[in-house]
């Protein structure tokens, strides 16, 4: 696979009442196009400021980031970001929710709205544009966020605990439908967790950062060789509990 993005020794120096403060140190990875990456670490780690830095949204001290090759020096509109909550807008609709995005940017057209139609029809959400934030399940709006991300024409998607505000069902549930729509779409993923089943169950490789100041202790590559993958049948898989004994006894040696 082609390489879409690479990260040269950032660090990142925080200035605190007790001094100076160093957060991340001399983090090195490359990412491939379509890979779908998870980070996970001790509190405090630094692994949301590593995504930040990324999407451009915060300033790393050191250190070169890559998009495609080229040199990423401010906030790139290739780079979508989704939180822990949807942040949908409860006064607007859906399809408003959706295309919120492109007005920010200013890039809505009868086209961007036809590409949303066909995504909102694509993943269940069609029936429900006129509908309101509100009048939706948990996993649904997840999904509505999602919509309104891919809008935009990301190369890449960064989520930060995007999926830990939702009950333990739902949040089965929605990672299994954001996992299918980003292989579909070909979406490039970093997602930072706490959930080391989601981080084994989603992913092509798993980035272990130290505790503070957060460095790659290990990277760790997912493989369950199932033709059709998906995080549920992964988590059904017999190689599913080897992984998951590895990260844990790695991430428990660093306390």
């Amino acid at each position: 696979m082609e390489q879409i993005l690479e990260l040269k020794n950032i660090s990142k120096k925080y200035q605190a009442k007790q001094g100076e403060v160093l957060a991340l140190k001399n983090i090195n990875l490359k990412v491939k196009k379509g890979e779908f990456i998870s980070i996970i670490g001790p509190s405090g780690c630094g692994k949301s400021t590593l995504l930040s830095i990324i999407s451009g949204l915060e300033e790393k001290s050191t250190g070169e980031i890559y998009l495609e090759g080229k040199k990423v020096e401010k906030l790139s509109d290739q780079i979508g970001y989704m939180l822990q909550k949807d942040c949908l807008l409860e006064w607007r609709t859906i399809f408003s929710n959706a295309i919120f995005g492109l007005e920010i940017k200013g890039k809505v057209s009868k086209e961007s709205k036809e590409y949303i139609e066909e995504l909102l029809k694509k993943y269940n959400l069609y029936e429900f544009k006129d509908k309101y934030p509100s009048e939706l399940s948990g996993g649904m709006r997840q999904r509505a966020a999602l919509i309104r991300t891919l809008a935009t024409n990301p190369k890449i998607l960064l989520l930060d605990e995007a999926f830990s505000a939702l009950d333990y069902q739902t949040r089965i549930m929605v990672t299994n439908d954001i996992y299918s729509i980003l292989r579909k779409e070909n979406i490039t993923a970093i997602i930072v967790t706490h959930d080391i089943s989601e981080a084994i169950s989603m992913s092509d490789r798993v980035v272990v950062l130290t505790k503070r100041p957060g460095t790659v202790k290990d990277i760790h590559k997912i493989d369950f060789e199932i033709e059709d993958r998906n995080p549920i049948n992964c988590r059904e898989s017999p190689k599913f509990s080897k992984y998951f004994n590895t990260l844990w006894k790695e991430l428990k040696n660093d306390e």
